[in-house]
Order: C-alpha cells, then structure tokens, then sequence
C-alpha cells in the first residue's frame, strides 16, 4: 500500500513561518488527491488544506491567506507552507492521500502518515 512521511514540523515564534512536506511511496499507486489535516489537544482532527490530481485546492476558513498548498509534477509529494503562524495553529499535522494502488486489481484507499508537531509560541 501507500506510505506517507511527513517532514519539516517544529517550533516556531507567533506570526513566523514553516513549511511541512509529505512524501508518497508504495510498489504501484496513483494519487487522487493529497492534503493536511491537524489535531489540536482536546479537539477534533480537521482539514487544513487539500489539492486533487488536477491542481484544484481547498483550505480551511481559519488558514485561508496564510498558508498554501501545493504539490511536486509527479504529484507524489505535497506541501504545506505557513506563514503568519498563530497560537491556535499549534497541532499535529497529518498528511492524507486518498490513492488507487495496484495489487491483484487496481483498488482505492485512504492513507495517512504519522503526524508531525507543529507548535506556535509566543
């Protein structure tokens, strides 16, 4: 099946920046769409931003002009810059494929990585 790695979360100040990267890999997949979605402690885990095959993007009201996504040619890797970070951004950050992967016969999946911390001090 589909492998997630994310990469690129930690600490930073209020109002800085970070970008957060997932990488896709697997023996044979194809990528539907790709997106982010966070946890926050005591909350529910929400979408922050999404991309499909063809480039068409989403994001939550609460990042929407901060931060962006984008993705790499092979749509195999997705990105998530943040910029002008606040506290309430402060979660775990999951990257999503929703994929088709090749076994027997081609077959559509949910995947997800294992998260990577964010946290926005002050």
């Amino acid at each position: 099946q589909v492998q997630l790695v994310e990469s690129g979360g930690g600490l930073v100040q209020a109002g800085g920046s970070l970008r957060l990267s997932c990488a896709a890999s697997g023996r044979a997949f194809m990528i539907n769409a790709m997106g982010w979605y966070r946890q926050a402690p005591g909350k529910q885990r929400e979408l922050v931003a999404r991309i499909t095959s063809g480039g068409s993007t989403n994001y939550a009201d609460s990042v929407k002009g901060r931060f962006t996504i984008s993705r790499d040619n092979a749509k195999t890797t997705v990105y998530l810059q943040m910029n002008s970070l606040k506290l309430e951004d402060t979660a775990v950050y999951y990257c999503n494929a929703d994929a088709t992967v090749k076994g027997i016969t081609w077959r559509g999946g949910d995947y997800w990585g294992q998260g990577t911390q964010v946290t926005v001090s002050s």
